[in-house]
């Protein structure tokens, strides 16, 4: 499907260029002016030059405000030279890569250490370089800059020493690293320095005679400044890149150091746009430009990228929300940006140097706002550019719906009672059962799986079993239960929540078959797991039947990670050495207790109908039943893997409010200062805005807690339960006297993960040591898995 999906976006890529664009009101282009002049009031740019290009004309060309304001104040003009910052990772390296990809000298699947040998040290050996190129190669956003080093050898050195902060393929994190190593590998490839080789095969070709690395000095008086050499004071730097480790590299690296003007940038993206050619110059194939511009990042990733170029990350402010799905572009720190559409043939140059002169400026609203104009200009959109559209838009979906099976989903998950039933419980004909439930064992129908069975004729219902939070699934946590009568049928109600936590000889007098129907959430300290478990031994001892009437993981069950538990922490919040969040239903793991801890049990699982691995729970069309009194809603349970290792921390999660698990705080925490360090750490998914909140009940109760609401953005993007470390390490790191990391260990599961985080160890780093683990259990889980 995914080869599918790729080649029906390239179809409606190639299609474009051949299609007639949409009109484009000029009139509502005036409207660019004032928005841009706002900014310049607001001193969030001191000016910028904005050009707009649509169906092969430049329809929009204009300069705005001051090019500098210190030391001296300067106008700016439309031939005003910028610095393009990250722009360079597109217009030069990628171009360049693409077109050795082309020539055969590079591969785009090989490891990166095929051109460079010394790349592989340090565990890199398996780096791609389609992975530098949509920055999933793991490598850390960039070289330290202390202590002080300069020198491109020296760069090269510390790039070859560099350590993976997570497997290849695994994560997006955004790394000037992934192009200053493409920028050296094109030298060792080419025989020819980066600026060189662009000078030579890409700028010269294309007559883009004021774009390069290192402008001469004579450009000076039409360069626009940026920032003082050292943040606030020093020189203002004028004409010599920005990025502080390019300009230590000498001022050449495949992440930094282009300089060029709105008119050159121009003639770069509609040679893009016209597949690769421009005035007769042939730059690259339009198979290569397919390649760069549609999604190439690996399976199951919500951020997408080209080689190259963004598609749909967090760094796409550029595209506003009027494009298309389908159009792409890039930006630079230092306020630069294009984006392309190639379903209008539209191009959007907007170059500004919001860092001068002391980095407070901020474009990301400018950016929007311009491309939300541009996308409103364009007149309406023949049918076959809406189809090439909708196609595109199809693409898009498939590929963001972690690579589903084929085929659409129809929100008609069965689960395992919706099945029995259907079947007139003929599985269970002439059986004596015992019923281990709680309020989540229901048909989609809303009956209960205790009268479902009550009224069954075939078989007889002798006696229930209650977890932890009892029957009706509203008992605190931790709070014993104490055993009971059904008011409905009048059943005796047996808890595995108070004085035993197994089934005992008593308790299954009369008793052939024990079935067990809850709702897990997914996690490995959730205690239904473990009574499931302890409910397989005891049935495995006297020889009865065992059945599991399987429901959906509802934060999906394709996704492990977490530290594996430590074989001392094995606990009732720990049954089986696993990782956090093990990505299976409780028919799997059931199947796998029932094997790899020898239950001996006569195991049967009813499975469910229609369910996908990656379903989440809002996508099966069952109805949401609290599984235990603090997780409301899928939004709770998606944080809970993460937020949840918090508890023992000296700090409340929410329990006792409106929203548990959305909330981190205490009475000692500074809440502002919490935000800014976790919103700092760019944990991807997920923001943090300080807030104060009173805890009805639990620690804390009554009393103003100061902390954080963690507002979930991206359900995929997350990754919990390295959120959670964050979190931990966090407290750590800001109050390590008030934190009680040693409390959460049960939880955590793994000793060296405490140990790491008192080192000091980045949680990126932490995150990757257990991935090893995790691979390890996966390969055991899939002995065990019933669902594609």
């Amino acid at each position: 499907m995914k080869f599918a999906a790729y080649w029906m976006w390239g179809l409606f890529l190639a299609v474009s260029i051949a299609r007639a664009a949409p009109d484009m009101n000029g009139k509502r282009l005036e409207g660019i002016a004032p928005v841009v002049e706002a900014a310049v009031e607001a001193h969030k740019i001191p000016g910028a030059v904005v050009l707009i290009g649509h169906d092969g004309h430049v329809v929009y060309r204009k300069s705005f405000g001051e090019r500098s304001l210190v030391p001296e104040r300067l106008p700016m003009a439309v031939d005003t030279i910028f610095d393009m910052a990250s722009m360079t990772k597109v217009m030069a390296t990628t171009t360049a890569v693409m077109q050795l990809v082309e020539q055969g000298k590079i591969v785009l699947s090989a490891p990166a250490s095929e051109y460079w040998p010394d790349f592989k040290q340090n565990g890199k050996e398996l780096v791609t370089i389609r992975e530098l190129m949509t920055h999933y190669s793991g490598l850390p956003p960039d070289l330290p800059l202390k202590p002080a080093w300069t020198g491109y050898d020296t760069a090269m050195q510390m790039i070859v020493a560099a350590q993976l902060d997570a497997p290849p393929g695994t994560r997006f994190i955004y790394s000037d690293i992934n192009f200053e190593t493409l920028g050296e590998i094109v030298r060792r490839v080419s025989g020819q320095s980066l600026d060189a080789y662009c000078a030579e095969h890409i700028f010269g070709p294309l007559g883009m005679k004021e774009t390069g690395f290192k402008p001469a000095a004579s450009l000076r008086s039409r360069i626009a400044p940026t920032q003082y050499e050292h943040g606030a004071s020093g020189p203002v730097l004028w004409g010599v890149v920005h990025d502080p480790t390019s300009r230590f590299m000498g001022g050449v690296a495949g992440h930094a150091g282009l300089f060029s003007t709105a008119d050159d940038v121009s003639v770069f993206a509609q040679m893009l746009l016209n597949g690769g050619t421009y005035n007769g110059a042939r730059i690259l194939s339009p198979l290569s430009i397919e390649k760069m511009t549609t999604p190439q990042t690996p399976p199951n990733k919500m951020i997408l990228r080209g080689l190259g170029w963004d598609i749909g990350s967090p760094f796409a402010s550029n595209r506003g929300e009027l494009f298309d799905v389908g159009s792409f572009g890039h930006t630079g720190y230092t306020g630069t940006s294009l984006w392309i559409d190639p379903i209008t043939r539209t191009y959007i140059v907007l170059l500004t140097n919001r860092v001068h002169p002391n980095n407070k400026g901020e474009v990301g609203a400018l950016r929007t706002g311009i491309s939300n104009l541009v996308a409103a200009a364009l007149g309406p959109l023949s049918q076959q550019q809406i189809l090439d559209s909708r196609r595109c838009l199809t693409s898009y979906s498939e590929l963001t719906g972690s690579y589903r099976v084929q085929g659409l989903r129809n929100d008609s998950v069965r689960t395992g009672i919706d099945v029995l039933e259907a079947e007139h419980f003929a599985s269970l004909a002439a059986k004596h059962v015992g019923l281990i439930t709680n309020a989540s064992g229901r048909a989609t129908d809303g009956q209960r799986t205790i009268d479902l069975f009550a009224h069954a004729p075939n078989l007889k219902l002798v006696a229930l079993f209650s977890p932890e939070h009892g029957l009706e699934s509203k008992d605190a946590a931790g709070a014993k239960v104490n055993s009971t009568q059904d008011a409905a049928t009048g059943l005796p109600v047996y808890s595995l929540y108070g004085d035993v936590q197994r089934p005992t000889a008593p308790m299954l007098e009369g008793i052939d078959t024990l079935v067990f129907d809850m709702q897990d959430v997914g996690v490995r300290f959730y205690t239904y797991i473990t009574t499931l478990g302890y409910c397989l031994e005891a049935a495995g001892k006297k020889g009865i039947d065992f059945y599991v009437l399987d429901r959906p993981n509802p934060i999906d069950g394709s996704d492990v990670d977490g530290p594996v538990l430590d074989g001392d922490l094995r606990s009732f919040i720990g049954y089986f050495p696993m990782p956090i969040r093990h990505g299976m239903t409780v028919g799997e793991l059931a199947e796998m207790f029932n094997a790899e801890n020898h239950a001996n049990a006569r195991l049967h699982v009813i499975k469910m109908q229609g369910w996908q691995r990656t379903d989440w729970f809002d996508e099966t069309g069952q109805p949401w039943v609290n599984p235990s009194p603090n997780l409301r809603n899928l939004t709770e349970e998606t944080l809970y893997p993460g937020v949840s290792l918090l508890e023992g921390a000296n700090v409340s999660v929410g329990r006792g409010t409106d929203t548990p698990f959305e909330l981190v705080g205490a009475p000692w925490i500074n809440g502002n200062m919490l935000a800014v360090y976790l919103n700092s750490k760019k944990i991807q998914g997920v923001r943090f805005i300080s807030t104060d909140f009173k805890p009805f009940s639990g620690i804390f109760e009554g009393e103003v807690c100061h902390g954080v609401q963690i507002e979930l953005l991206d359900r995929q993007a997350l990754e919990p339960t390295e959120m959670g470390v964050e979190l931990l390490a966090a407290l750590w790191h800001l109050s390590p006297q008030n934190s009680k990391l040693d409390g959460t260990l049960r939880l955590v599961g793994s000793h060296k993960v405490l140990d790491s985080i008192r080192a000091g160890q980045t949680p990126s780093r932490i995150w990757y040591d257990w991935q090893e683990d995790v691979e390890k259990f996966k390969k055991v889980r899939a002995l065990y898995l019933l669902y594609p």
